[in-house]
């Protein structure tokens, strides 16, 4: 099943406009806000595009943390 989440979330190279949404969602999704999400869409978005956006960036960096931790566990 993880294998079939890093083929489903690939690493994308977000809009210019979208790299500080993605760098919150990474590290610390919580911080996200309602207009954090309409400044995506002043430039352009559309909400599926924005939905997209945050289940990669999300999926990836869950991924990442847990090829960490299986890293320490060997």
């Amino acid at each position: 099943m993880i294998e079939r989440l890093r083929e489903a979330a690939p690493e994308l190279e977000p809009p210019p406009a979208a790299s500080r949404y993605v760098d919150t969602v990474r590290r610390h999704a919580y911080r996200v806000t309602d207009d954090d999400v309409a400044e995506l869409q002043r430039h352009g978005l559309s909400e599926d595009e924005i939905f997209e956006l945050t289940v990669a960036t999300a999926v990836r960096a869950g991924l990442e943390r847990l090829d960490i931790g299986l890293r320490v566990l060997e």
